[in-house]
């Protein structure tokens, strides 16, 4: 199954392989944890996606 993510750069949707994301979590400078989703494109540039905690939670997807 494939993942949408935004690209900045080419101003379009683009779908990235569930084997090529990894979920991640941030924390801000207030302490609160936000979560997302982190892939590289194919000319290896940085994709970041933010979800909800119960949509973080469902992914079988591994931590990195």
């Amino acid at each position: 199954m494939a993942i949408e993510f935004y690209d900045v750069k080419i101003r379009q949707k683009v779908s990235i392989q569930e084997k090529d994301v990894k979920k991640v979590t941030f924390t801000t400078k207030n302490g609160q944890t936000r979560y997302g989703l982190r892939a590289k494109t194919s000319d290896g540039r940085n994709l970041t996606k933010f979800i909800s905690k119960t949509e973080w939670d469902k992914l079988p997807l591994p931590v990195g």
